[in-house]
């Protein structure tokens, strides 16, 4: 059985971490590619607005597998510079693949999210957790630094302070304090997780595709281009949209009061 079980109900995939026995331990050698197809099925599939990524069982992830480690086999075998290959082929695939995935995506937090697994929560657009959900970055506890690219993500989403503070301490927080922090959107009972997950994917999926997937364009590269540039690349976008006949049933359906009835085109 491969990593990631995937379901489908309309245009929303549901991506569960199925490791459940090593509490969705991660990567093994072949996440790298799991991640980065599953991500390209997407990307080529307009009928897919939205992905809700989530854990089997009691964990989101635990992040990095610690008897690999100390067996220094699969990932961490080798020289350090197979190690630094191995890093750069199935740890920075797998970071890359959700960040570049065309769709909005959305974490719903169900346990633990640990080191990787805390990364890979926070790539999601907007991250839903339950209360049962914490989250923590404890790489200098095993002697190691982050290296899925935590050092640039964290600090943008949480402040540089509270990043410090998460990764030089190396302790976790929960998910209220995780909210409260700009980490998660916001905390559910537990039971709800999946329901709410559901429920904010639907709110998206009822958007026209491919004005969403311009939308989601413009707001990932607004974290790293100048105002200037984002206007640039709005008008050039906006001139795009304004070319489909969503645009046009989006205008008709709100001047007759009505819901609009999108076809991706």
């Amino acid at each position: 059985m491969g990593l990631i079980a995937e379901d489908r109900k309309g245009a929303i995939l549901i991506w569960t971490l199925d490791r459940e026995a090593r509490l969705n331990a991660l990567p093994d050698p072949e996440d790298g590619d799991a991640f980065a197809q599953a991500c390209a099925r997407a990307n080529a599939d307009m009928a897919v607005k939205c992905v809700v990524l989530t854990g089997a069982g009691r964990a989101f992830s635990a992040g990095g597998d610690l008897t690999a480690m100390r067996d220094r086999r699969d990932l961490f075998a080798g020289s350090g510079a197979e190690i630094r290959t191995r890093y750069r082929r199935v740890v920075h695939r797998i970071v890359r693949s959700l960040y570049d995935l065309e769709i909005p995506l959305v974490s719903a937090v169900n346990g633990p999210a640990m080191g990787l697994g805390c990364g890979i929560a926070a790539t999601a657009d907007i991250r839903i957790a339950s209360d049962r959900a914490s989250f923590g970055v404890p790489f200098l506890k095993l002697g190691i630094i982050p290296g899925d690219g935590g050092a640039w993500r964290l600090p943008r989403d949480v402040g540089y302070a509270r990043a410090a503070e998460l990764l030089f301490t190396g302790r976790s927080i929960d998910a209220e304090t995780a909210a409260d922090w700009g980490l998660v959107n916001r905390v559910v009972p537990h039971e709800r997780l999946m329901d709410e997950a559901l429920d904010t994917a639907s709110q998206i999926a009822a958007q026209p595709a491919q004005a969403l997937r311009m939308a989601k364009t413009l707001m990932r590269q607004g974290r790293d281009q100048t105002f200037e540039q984002i206007l640039e690349l709005s008008a050039a976008l906006q001139a795009l949209a304004h070319q489909t006949e969503d645009h046009q049933e989006g205008v008709a359906a709100v001047l007759e009061k009505r819901p609009p009835q999108f076809e991706g085109r």
